[in-house]
């Protein structure tokens, strides 16, 4: 697999070390995305929790959620 790179007005091949880097950043930006979503299910779940409770959506932002 070839990766471009561009830097000014100059485009040339990656370096292998180059590629490692913007593949090692880019599963690193997915890994974030994911732990995100994880966060937001979590968040969403429990206030799904509380709401069935009876708890309103005034009583959840007084809880930081």
């Amino acid at each position: 697999m070839t990766i471009n790179i561009q830097i000014d007005d100059d485009v040339r091949e990656a370096t292998a070390l180059e590629i490692k880097d913007i593949k090692s950043r880019q599963a690193e930006g997915q890994a974030e995305q994911t732990e995100a979503k994880a966060k937001q299910l979590v968040k969403s779940a429990a206030q799904a929790k509380l709401a069935a409770l009876g708890l309103t959506v005034e009583d959840l932002t007084a809880l930081g959620l």
